[in-house]
């Protein structure tokens, strides 16, 4: 597949042979690009939503094998009723939406997080395009809901620490492959690339295990205005690096 040359900015090339294989993105900024346009922050959520259904299908189209998204973490509880009932609102149309269309995209997904504080009816929805996405194969889309990274690995060595009491697990033999088969992510590669954008530079609390050795693509740019062109930007930066695991 020949090279693709952004046009606004010469020089930004993607090898859509050499992919990264993980990419998963802090979908943040909503609220501040409402505000910018003297709107609601929900309609900053709605049209963030929007984004994520354009991001999440070419992910697919270009032939990325995984898309994890930062959805709503386990600190969001903290906004605004309002705010969070407007958040919980636009996933239940996604979901409704994106079991409609399933057949037609064959896109799978999966959710990283404690679904339990999720309305019954959310939840069902939830378990339900996990089922039917089941048997697709290609690009995985997880939504990390009411997910944080602390409280991923605190739930994980709480598992881990029932199994060896349990007789399942030698503690004296731990791996650190075995642990990853206790966190949400288990089964699914650690990201290559974690994208923010919103100009802020950090994880708030984001994949911390599985982000050891991702290389990092910050941005200006707010979440509903992030595109097509600004991924393959940051692929771009991706695939000029180096990426050395600790060695030379």
């Amino acid at each position: 597949m020949p090279l693709f040359r952004k046009k606004e900015q010469p020089g930004a090339e993607v090898d859509f042979t050499k992919l990264p294989r993980h990419v998963a993105i802090i979908m943040d900024g909503n609220g501040r690009w409402a505000k910018k346009r003297g709107l609601p922050r929900t309609a900053g959520h709605a049209a963030g939503a929007e984004t994520f259904r354009t991001i999440a299908t070419y992910c697919k189209e270009i032939g990325l094998d995984y898309l994890t998204v930062y959805a709503f973490s386990t600190e969001n509880w903290k906004r605004p009723q309002e705010e969070v009932s407007a958040i919980m609102g636009l996933l239940k149309k996604y979901l409704l939406e994106a079991i409609g269309r399933m057949e037609r995209d064959k896109v799978k997904m999966e959710f990283f997080g404690d679904l339990s504080p999720l309305t019954p009816e959310l939840r069902e929805l939830c378990e339900r395009t996990r089922e039917i996405s089941s048997h697709y194969d290609g690009c995985q889309v997880n939504i990390c809901l009411n997910y944080g990274g602390r409280d991923e690995l605190l739930r994980g060595a709480m598992v881990y620490a029932r199994d060896c009491l349990d007789g399942k697990a030698d503690p004296n033999h731990l791996t650190e492959e075995q642990f990853s088969g206790y966190l949400f992510s288990r089964g699914v590669p650690d990201p290559d690339l974690i994208i923010r954008p919103s100009g802020e530079l950090r994880l708030s609390n984001f994949l911390l295990w599985q982000s050891a050795y991702a290389e990092f693509y910050f941005t200006d740019v707010l979440w509903p205005d992030f595109s097509k062109e600004e991924l393959l930007r940051a692929i771009a930066a991706y695939q000029g690096r180096s990426r050395r695991f600790g060695g030379v």
